[in-house]
């Protein structure tokens, strides 16, 4: 058992309340026990509001009057976000809470009847006997600027989401109706002057009624500098040849002007998100140090600390990778012995972004590239191109957190250590 689990343990003690609550939306349930998993009365039933929240605040006291415990420890499953309101309520009135892995309930609840049987009483029991055997995590709820960080990153990944499946249908729409537009404009989505002839007359039949002069005037309204003739002429001769198909143009019509209404209001919307991104990032006082990591931006930057919290509370960077569902497992038994892979338990969103900065940061910043070459060139044990992006992702990590913990900016000939930059020599 590690040492953390010993110290998890060593936190329970005779004089110890612990309380499992299972989480629902409209009502949780409570079950309390002492140090040793025996039950102390029967189980609560807890509203989701303030009358709730008072009536386990009052429970909780009255029976540490009764059993003569003087600590309380409160468990919970942080699944969805039916937790976070009870959670914020009890820390506010001093009352520890701490999180139970879904997947330990789900396994655990079989050991006391034999039965995978399911009930909001048992699965509150369960919660409670794994918090007396320290198989806990503990809560971290973001403060101030890095609780603004979190909402926003998870908000700009929400809308990133609706973004790209509104994209991925005006795409559609054109492939069935004038799928050849793309080799007039590389880019449809990207370009002023087609956007204006998608708003304008974006189908074949469309462009053809409305003439060269007109078509050409409609891009004009777009872009202010000349528009060549030959992309006109270009346009037209595609529309002439082009294989979509003609029936529902109104319909199809109404849909893509619908569906590019919404992607402006989006982009709209991101770059609204993204600029407060940015302030909330300066006044983590970490901005400078962290953005002079060639290949680190703003966005990569904010949702980071999002994501983390304050940086400063790990002691190692090993923390973090963990928390991003990066630290490594292998299943073995006997002789036989799987290979080994990143546990993916941990912030998703954490490690996807974290996923992304890895390859911007292999394609702009010089020592990472280097890095990512080293690794999948290596004489032994050379690695695929996902697993050196995973590597390059936990290195990232330990340059920021080195760097914040000095205080002092990105600087490329610390990045190694003599005995990393004389094995990268060998395979340069």
């Amino acid at each position: 058992m590690k040492k953390h689990s010993f110290s998890k343990l060593a936190a329970i003690s005779p004089d110890t309340l612990l309380i499992g609550v299972d989480i629902a939306k409209n009502a949780h349930w409570a079950r309390f026990t002492d140090y040793r998993g025996i039950p102390l009365g029967k189980a609560l039933k807890v509203l989701n509001n303030k009358e709730g929240f008072e009536n386990i605040l009052t429970t909780i006291k009255v029976v540490c009057k009764q059993h003569g415990l003087d600590r309380v420890i409160l468990g919970l499953e942080p699944t969805g976000h039916y937790w976070k309101t009870l959670a914020h309520y009890l820390i506010s009135h001093e009352i520890k809470v701490v999180l139970i892995n879904p997947y330990h309930t789900k396994r655990a609840k079989e050991l006391d009847d034999n039965s995978p049987t399911k009930n909001d009483k048992k699965d509150a029991l369960t919660i409670a006997r794994l918090l007396r055997d320290g198989r806990f995590s503990q809560l971290y709820l973001p403060q101030d600027v890095y609780g603004e960080l979190r909402v926003l990153s998870s908000t700009r990944v929400s809308l990133m989401k609706r973004h790209n499946a509104i994209k991925n249908t005006i795409k559609a729409v054109l492939d069935e109706y004038f799928p050849e537009l793309v080799t007039v404009f590389k880019y449809p989505l990207k370009g002023k002057a087609c956007r204006q002839i998608l708003k304008s007359c974006p189908f074949p039949s469309l462009i053809l009624q409305l003439g060269r002069d007109k078509v050409l005037t409609q891009m004009k309204k777009a872009v202010k500098k000349t528009i060549g003739q030959k992309r006109v002429e270009k346009l037209f001769k595609t529309a002439k040849d082009s294989i979509g198909v003609t029936y529902g143009i109104p319909s199809a019509y109404l849909k893509l002007t619908l569906l590019l209404g919404e992607l402006e209001l989006m982009e709209k919307q991101l770059d609204q998100l993204e600029t407060a991104m940015e302030e909330a990032l300066t006044h983590t006082g970490f901005k400078e140090i962290i953005l002079s990591i060639p290949g680190v931006g703003i966005i990569t930057a904010a949702s980071f600390l999002g994501n983390t919290g304050d940086p400063l509370r790990f002691t190692h960077p090993r923390q973090i990778s963990k928390l991003a569902g990066y630290n490594l497992i292998e299943d073995s038994s006997g002789e036989n012995k799987s290979r080994t892979t990143i546990s993916k338990r941990g912030r998703k969103q954490l490690r996807n972004m974290l996923y992304q900065m890895a390859r911007t940061t292999v394609a702009v910043n010089p020592q990472m590239k280097a890095l990512y070459h080293y690794l999948k060139t290596r004489p032994a044990n050379p690695l695929k191109k996902k697993q050196a992006l995973v590597v390059i992702s936990k290195k990232i990590i330990t340059i920021i957190h080195s760097l914040l913990k000095k205080q002092t900016q990105y600087q490329p000939e610390l990045v190694f250590n003599q005995f990393r930059k004389n094995q990268m020599k060998q395979v340069a």
